[in-house]
């Protein structure tokens, strides 16, 4: 009798230890797990979205703002005629009605959504007829006051891989994390029928919008710049181009443009390819505008001089290798300033073996070729230089002409501009103000990488460029009483380890006033086929814009 007693108070301290513990579990390991879970069952949440920041040109202009719009969802469950509500949202949404079928068909869901980024008018159709089981929630979407014009240098917003909004390429994509804010929200304790418990938690972070940017991109420039490209395009019957205008000094984008392009509202209908900026994504040989690079490397290493002179009298060999002029035409004794004046491509090789290999390849780097500028716009791309040790003679050669090494428009500008500016590298940028929701404005400084070229150097193949327009290809192209400093580019495309021996990139580059430069612009067209030659083609197009920028600008 006395073992039962025992064997039954052994089982009650059994059962009362193995509950004291799964209390002790609970209370203790499992505290913050299981208050995780009663605060998912009585705190409701809200979302307030924070309002994304809008972009403005230079002049305070909008060129991406919000504008209302709305999310509509469904509630499956509280809808009546389920058939009559499919078609009159397939109708007054304009979606397939298989679609929205799909969605409302789903007795696991007790919540979907049907249609995002619903303009106004939409909505208030569906206000009026409205459905039951049927809401709407307010959202904003982009509105573009310019249409698309400077589509590539904005980019777009659309969604990630969570459903949120996201800035994609360019200004959006680069400044995400400014422009997108950051969302409010309230959380409170309510009771089963749903009810705020007024003794409960409450928490309210209030949303905090987004901030603007106001660009250095001037709003008039753009519109020129993309008027002329589009009609450049079209006289010289190139498959593509793209113009840039900066301040030398500053590295300020003024414009910026490449066609084709396309129209950031419907992003959908172009094929993914055309989102790219070519202008910092896509490369290109530069031809015979780099001339002025080498030439001021030269002149800058005190190698070669204005007096010098070099005697172009026929093609240079180089091994299996025979290099010749554009033209076919020499001109015997030649001081320097002509082999720019001329674009001699075996004056440049001269020049390249004054200047020596290590140097030549020592100025490519530090003019930035080969790395990225770091320009505030998101998916700017570089072509990498070929590995020292894969330099031969030849490939000296070819370089010093411009063929054989790869560019972006944005790398060529801004190593002109080290020319315009008085030898400095500068970092180009688009954004010149941030400015806060509290109306606190953030300048964006000029940054000055490093210098280049001496003041001395950067005068004297200024001049040099000078003579090149005054006296070279170009002569009737220039404005009559302003000095314009400038080189023409021609260069074969190369392809499956050869160059195309039709197609080309016709290009220009030039900087004016040439005495103190209000901007430094680069045109590159590709293919174009009513001429293969960049004095025909792009050097036509630079002074067309050019033009309109010194009535602009009200140069004298």
């Amino acid at each position: 009798m006395e073992k039962r007693l025992y064997l039954v108070f052994g089982i009650f301290l059994f059962f009362f230890l193995a509950i004291c513990l799964r209390l002790f579990y609970w209370q203790v390991f499992s505290f913050d797990s299981l208050k995780f879970i009663a605060s998912q069952q009585t705190n409701i949440s809200s979302i307030e979205k924070a309002a994304r920041g809008s972009i403005y040109s230079s002049d305070n202009s909008p060129l991406v703002i919000n504008q209302p719009a709305y999310l509509v969802f469904a509630e499956p469950k509280s809808m009546r005629d389920k058939e009559s509500t499919i078609k009159q949202l397939s109708e007054i949404l304009s979606l397939d009605s298989a679609s929205v079928s799909a969605k409302l068909n789903n007795d696991k869901l007790s919540w979907v959504p049907i249609a995002e980024k619903v303009e106004t008018e939409t909505a208030d159709k569906l206000k009026k007829v409205n459905l039951p089981g049927i809401g709407l929630i307010e959202d904003a979407k982009r509105f573009y006051p310019e249409a698309s014009m400077a589509a590539h240098l904005l980019g777009f917003v659309g969604k990630n891989q969570n459903g949120d909004d996201q800035g994609y390429f360019g200004l959006e994509g680069f400044y995400d994390d400014q422009l997108k804010g950051r969302n409010g929200y309230l959380r409170e304790e309510r009771d089963p029928s749903g009810n705020p418990i007024i003794a409960g938690d409450r928490t309210v972070v209030r949303a905090e919008n987004g901030r603007d940017l106001i660009l250095s991109l001037d709003r008039t420039v753009q519109y020129i710049v993309e008027d002329k490209l589009k009609k450049g395009l079209e006289k010289y019957g190139a498959a593509g181009g793209s113009v840039i205008v900066m301040e030398p000094a500053t590295g300020a984008i003024l414009s910026m443009a490449s066609f084709p392009s396309y129209d950031p509202v419907n992003r959908q209908e172009f094929d993914e390819s055309f989102y790219k900026n070519p202008a910092i994504a896509s490369s290109f040989e530069p031809g015979s505008t780099f001339k002025v690079l080498v030439m001021a490397s030269a002149v800058n290493e005190d190698k070669v001089s204005a007096d010098m002179e070099y005697d172009e009298k026929g093609p240079v060999t180089i091994g299996q290798y025979q290099i010749k002029t554009w033209n076919q035409e020499y001109h015997g004794m030649i001081k320097v300033p002509e082999i720019l004046q001329y674009s001699s491509n075996v004056g440049m090789v001269f020049i390249a073996e004054k200047l020596g290999n290590d140097n030549l390849l020592k100025y490519i780097k530090n003019l930035g070729f080969g790395d990225l500028t770091d320009i505030d716009l998101q998916d700017e791309g570089t072509p990498e230089l070929r590995p020292e040790n894969k330099w031969y003679t030849i490939d000296f050669a070819t370089v010093s002409f411009g063929q054989g090494i790869a560019a972006t428009p944005l790398q060529m500008i801004r190593a002109v501009a080290a020319i315009a500016n008085g030898g400095q590298l500068v970092q180009p940028a688009v954004v010149s103000k941030i400015r806060e929701n509290s109306g606190r404005v953030i300048t964006v400084k000029p940054k000055i990488q490093k210098r280049i070229f001496s003041a001395g150097a950067a005068s004297l193949v200024k001049e040099m460029m000078v003579q090149a327009v005054e006296k070279g290809e170009t002569k009737f192209l220039k404005p009559i009483g302003i000095r314009v400093a400038g080189k023409t580019g021609t260069a074969q495309i190369p392809i499956s380890g050869h160059y195309d021996t039709e197609k080309t990139i016709a290009s220009f580059v030039g900087f004016l006033p040439a005495d103190n430069p209000k901007f430094v612009m680069l045109v590159t067209l590709r293919e174009p086929t009513t001429s293969p030659w960049g004095s025909e083609t792009a050097a036509p197009l630079f002074f067309t814009i050019a033009q309109d920028l010194i009535s602009y600008y009200q140069i004298q």
